[in-house]
């Protein structure tokens, strides 16, 4: 499976794995469905939530890599 970057859109990491949610809805991410959040950049979403990007993108791709 592909390594996700900042730059991924959350609507693909959401797209290759489903479970990933749960790290976007503990960041204070509880938009998901909306189209607009799931064509952000993971990013963009962490400037907005005020989350380190790369601890996240860190988190998330070592749990897909499970």
């Amino acid at each position: 499976m592909a390594a996700i970057t900042k730059d991924t859109i959350i609507g693909d990491v959401l797209d290759l794995d489903p479970t990933t949610a749960e790290f976007f809805l503990n960041m204070g991410m509880h938009c998901l469905g909306c189209p607009a959040s799931r064509g952000e950049t993971v990013e963009e979403a962490c400037q907005v939530h005020g989350v380190d990007c790369d601890e996240l993108v860190a988190k998330i791709n070592a749990h897909m890599a499970k």
